[in-house]
């Protein structure tokens, strides 16, 4: 049995998230089909975490297990693997590599960090709907990086964790969050921990949002994330914005 790593990229849009649903096409349905077609077993993907419908990935990463030896005696062929995955795979999956990895390996417990981006737009424009916000009240960003440098001084999250999650700890720890601008009317938010909880990042968003807008004052944010409880913080802002972008391992 020979552990393999797969870094691939999604555009979220038509799917109901990373993970398998009853109901719904998810992605990692997807790259199971395909890896099953073509190493002709049941492959088993798990992902290095779950993004949720509607959002997107420049960077996930996942591993399979497989006894096949696929068109090479030594073991896959990852070059060919991933090209004829990208032949069988929808338009909107891409795979970057497939890698052999040690069987200690994890696609998500191994991972060190990750990092999201949040893009938010504040003019109309049609090249920016579907994969930014479009906000259409003023916003001190400058007020919001206040607001967002003191998550960098907190462990517990659990303000900003969708309610009824099953998770076993709300503690992350945030290595970098900051909004950075790249035209008169364009920005992202960037966030970067070892962990996120379930809906965190959008959570976060909306609370600063709310900071910006003048609704909530600095010492009203610090007191959202004291409090613990998702009922004090912000709305959660709309999937179709958020991209998980990087993730990162331990060498």
């Amino acid at each position: 049995m020979q552990r393999y790593f797969v870094t691939f990229s999604y555009d979220g849009t038509r799917y109901h998230g990373w993970q398998i649903q009853p109901n719904g096409e998810s992605v990692q349905e997807r790259l199971q089909q395909a890896l099953s077609t073509l190493l002709r077993e049941e492959i088993v993907v798990t992902g290095a975490g779950r993004t949720d419908a509607g959002v997107h990935a420049r960077m996930m990463v996942a591993h399979f297990d497989t006894v096949a030896v696929f068109m090479d005696h030594a073991g896959i062929n990852c070059p060919q693997l991933a090209y004829k995955l990208n032949k069988l795979l929808p338009y909107d999956i891409a795979v970057q590599k497939v890698e052999q990895v040690d069987s200690d390996m994890h696609a998500r417990f191994s991972a060190t960090s990750r990092t999201y981006h949040y893009y938010v737009h504040t003019v109309k424009n049609p090249f920016r709907r579907i994969y930014s916000c479009e906000i259409h009240y003023p916003l001190d960003f400058d007020k919001m990086n206040e607001a967002a440098r003191m998550l960098l001084d907190w462990e517990d999250f659990g303000a900003f964790c969708k309610s009824g999650a099953d998770v076993k700890t709300t503690i992350c720890h945030v290595t970098s969050a900051a909004w950075h601008q790249t035209s008169p009317t364009d920005w992202y938010f960037e966030i970067t921990a070892n962990r996120f909880l379930r809906n965190m990042v959008r959570a976060v968003v909306g609370t600063l949002v709310e900071v910006g807008r003048g609704r909530l004052s600095l010492d009203e944010f610090r007191k959202v994330i004291e409090s613990g409880r998702r009922t004090e913080a912000g709305e959660s802002m709309p999937g179709h914005a958020l991209f998980l972008e990087k993730i990162e391992y331990k060498s």
